[in-house]
């Protein structure tokens, strides 16, 4: 009965939807009236029961405490923010919160858990043209909760190449590249995030036109993710995860150092602000 009651697809966002009105119904409020408790618009509430819109973590478990759900709400949250992540990555991004190390090359575009919100918005806008607003929206908070793993009291270390093209070929909109470069300048400065720019005077590389991920997990084992547009793969087979290592190993040995890195980016910078 719970996944055939109403029109709705049972996706985990109907699902948790659904399971709130029904609380909020038992509980004999309004939508304003709960908002009221839990300080939240009413809007916003009603978007979260229509399956239109997820809700913020906060308000997840502002609503598994005042309903004494046992975490439900919070649990359906986080099933609905993996539902929106590639099948082919979902085991490996479910360990970054485990990693003690993260190591990653993009060869087209500023590496995700770098990218402002402004970013992420326009790179999913072109890359899943046929989603609606909600949905978008979604994605993009699922990928600022990624980016949290940075700010923890006890982050990984965190080490970033990028060809030069994520770089030069830039968004839609100067101010929003601008932001972004300002935002990746700042992130370096922080002494657990290693930025390197691998620049266009170096020729081929063993990473054209893909990504690398590499997680060192508190075991010590490495796993990786390798993606192109719309596809890719994860791989823990340790074979395999030590060729993806050298070939890590030697862009990184292209790679600019550090300080003319960041000048690069500067560079950059300043003709995307002006």
């Amino acid at each position: 009965m719970e996944l055939h009651d109403e029109d709705t697809a049972a996706t985990p966002r109907a699902m948790l939807g659904r399971r709130l009105r029904r609380l909020r119904e038992a509980s004999g409020l309004s939508q304003r009236a709960l908002a009221n408790v839990v300080g939240y618009p009413h809007t916003y509430i009603s978007r979260v029961e229509r399956g239109e819109q997820l809700p913020s973590e906060a308000l997840a478990e502002a609503f598994d405490t005042y309903f004494r759900s046992d975490g439900l709400i919070t649990e359906l949250l986080a099933m609905a923010q993996d539902s929106l992540i590639a099948d082919y990555s979902r085991k490996i991004v479910a360990k970054e919160g485990d990693a003690i190390r993260i190591q990653v090359f993009t060869s087209s575009i500023v590496p995700g858990l770098l990218q402002t919100e402004e970013y992420v918005r326009e790179s999913f806008k072109v890359g899943l043209s046929g989603e609606t607003l909600p949905e978008l929206d979604a994605r993009v908070e699922v990928r600022k909760n990624r980016a949290g793993v940075l700010g923890k009291p006890e982050p990984p270390l965190y080490w970033a190449i990028m060809d030069e093209a994520a770089l030069n070929r830039g968004s839609a909109s100067s101010e929003v590249m601008a932001r972004q470069l300002e935002h990746l300048l700042a992130m370096a400065e922080r002494p657990n995030i290693t930025v390197q720019v691998l620049p266009f005077s170096r020729g081929f590389h063993p990473m054209m036109g893909g990504s690398l991920t590499l997680l060192t997990l508190r075991d010590g084992s490495t796993v990786a993710l390798v993606e192109s547009f719309a596809s890719g793969s994860g791989v823990e087979s340790p074979s395999r995860v030590v060729g993806l290592v050298q070939r890590f190993d030697v862009v990184r040995s292209q790679a600019l150092p550090v300080s003319e890195s960041l000048d690069v980016i500067r560079r950059y910078l300043k003709g995307y602000a002006e």
